[in-house]
């Protein structure tokens, strides 16, 4: 396991210097070029959170994957460069206004000058460290913002949406290790309940939106134009991870 050659998968050359640009720069690259997706949760291929699997997985096949993966073997390429690094767990928001339970996501923090979340496991998110200090941070995705709920420990990770701030995960600054994950790994690629098991999805920024495949639908989106069209046939499908998300086919079949 190397970090330098994780450096290069995310397209990254030159010296990485433990500040708030260098963090910035790996945060954004690695949206940019890692897709979020589930192909070995749909192909029944069990997902082992272990360090040298994801690695193995996500650097040397050149795959993606889902929140434990993403940001599990990224806090541990942030640890080698020398950053201070925690995981959390965070509780994503159901569509009824309820959360999901502990250890539903996994979220990376980060302590620099102060304390910044730092998620690439979100599909559509921030791509820049977001400070705990309830700054709003903006770009090409939309306005984010961390808000602590009063006289609690709780924060919320909010997204801006039409005029509305909306919660999407809550969290607390405690500790996790990546064992502490595994039960809610087995259920999201398990369980009817999870959604990660009902379609096929692979998604990544791009320099001025996002492209996903959902299901059979290939969705782009540029800046706030979005497009939705149909995938003709599992050839074409595959064709598209592979020219669109650089996923070989003899690496997720």
């Amino acid at each position: 396991m190397n970090p330098y050659k994780y450096l290069e998968r995310i397209g990254i050359t030159g010296d990485v210097r433990t500040d708030y640009e260098s963090l910035r720069r790996l945060q954004e690259h690695h949206m940019l070029t890692v897709p979020f997706e589930n192909l070995d949760i749909m192909n029944g291929r069990p997902i082992e959170l272990s360090l040298e699997s994801m690695y193995d997985k996500i650097v040397e096949k050149r795959r993606g994957g889902y929140c434990y993966e993403l940001n599990g073997l990224f806090g541990w390429l942030l640890q080698n460069l020398g950053y201070s690094v925690s995981i959390l767990s965070g509780q994503v928001q159901r569509d009824d206004g309820t959360f999901g339970p502990e250890f539903d996501h996994m979220v990376v923090l980060v302590t620099l000058d102060e304390n910044y979340v730092v998620d690439v496991g979100f599909g559509d998110s921030v791509r820049s460290p977001l400070p705990l200090s309830g700054q709003v941070v903006t770009d090409v995705s939309g306005a984010y913002r961390i808000l602590h709920e009063r006289d609690s420990d709780v924060l919320f990770f909010q997204k801006r949406l039409e005029e509305e701030w909306v919660s999407e995960f809550r969290f607390t600054l405690q500790p996790r290790k990546l064992e502490d994950f595994y039960d809610m790994n087995v259920y999201q690629q398990t369980s009817p309940e999870s959604h990660f098991t009902h379609k096929l999805i692979c998604s990544m920024a791009t320099p001025n939106g996002r492209i996903s495949i959902s299901g059979d639908f290939l969705i782009e989106t540029i800046g706030s134009e979005k497009t939705r069209r149909a995938i003709r046939s599992d050839e074409e499908r595959t064709d598209l991870l592979r020219s669109r998300f650089g996923i070989d086919p003899a690496n997720h079949r």
